[in-house]
């Protein structure tokens, strides 16, 4: 891994580890929340007899939400310490120790023994992957044969303006989103078949409104109270939702779910 990758995984970890941002955009980091990842656990067939990899887990939501739904045993990994630590305390709470583990970990070079799982599920996370290529053959590599793979992220039609090619833009999971024919391409190439992709744009578009009024609110408290806010720059993240909110609206930016079989 180049010194560029190793900080954008740093710099994503870092950002999403954030009370900040935590306030901002939820206890459940991507569009559509729990209402879209039980329409991938339907989409997957989930069951209790099923062993799931939850790559980037956050802080444990996804996973306790599909053990807790669907009776399956999740492994969530995630490049942040601090998510790992507060997804196991979520699953304590919750009453599933029994029922998911989680440890720190790298999707591009995942320590999980071969064919160990019979599904992989990763959320708004896949776009940020520097090496989406090893990230594809390490998700294939850990599943059963005829195991199957669930992906929701952003897809992109045609090139984006330069404004949203920048490191905030990328952490937003938007910057390295790519045409939903690489991604099929990526995948198509690490051995998965039998694809089925779903437009979810509303999904994305609904996040983004909700992420618009919340930064108005930070804006107005921060003016009443005179404090500024870390890490993220008001007016910079007025300005990159509004763009992104332009960009949806245009079709350049979109949501999607996909599902496959190794």
């Amino acid at each position: 891994m180049n010194e560029s990758g190793l900080d954008i995984k740093s710099c994503c970890a870092s950002f999403y580890q954030s009370d900040w941002v935590r306030w901002l955009i939820g206890p459940v980091f991507h569009p559509g929340g729990l209402g879209l990842t039980h329409h991938l656990g339907e989409l997957l067939g989930l069951s209790s007899t099923d062993r799931v990899l939850d790559i980037a887990c956050g802080q444990g939501a996804t996973a306790v939400y599909l053990a807790q739904t669907f009776g399956c045993h999740v492994t969530g990994i995630d490049y942040g310490a601090e998510n790992i630590t507060q997804a196991v305390l979520a699953a304590k709470k919750a009453g599933l120790t029994s029922s998911t583990e989680f440890y720190q970990g790298d999707a591009e070079h995942n320590s999980a023994q071969d064919g160990s799982f019979d599904v992989v599920i990763s959320e708004c996370s896949f776009c940020t992957f520097p090496d989406k290529v090893s990230a594809a053959r390490e998700m294939a590599r850990v599943l059963r044969p005829y195991g199957r793979l669930g992906l929701a992220d952003i897809a992109v039609n045609g090139l984006l303006p330069d404004d949203l090619k920048t490191l905030a833009a990328w952490v937003a999971c938007i910057t390295d989103a790519q045409p939903v024919e690489e991604y099929l391409n990526i995948f198509k190439g690490a051995g998965f078949t039998d694809f089925v992709v779903e437009d979810q744009a509303e999904a994305l578009q609904q996040m983004v409104a909700d992420i618009q009024r919340k930064l108005l609110t930070a804006e107005l408290v921060a003016k009443l109270a005179k404090f500024s806010i870390d890490p993220l720059n008001l007016a910079d993240g007025k300005q990159l939702a509004r763009r992104v909110t332009e960009a949806i609206n245009q079709g350049i930016i979109t949501y999607m779910t996909l599902t496959a079989r190794r």
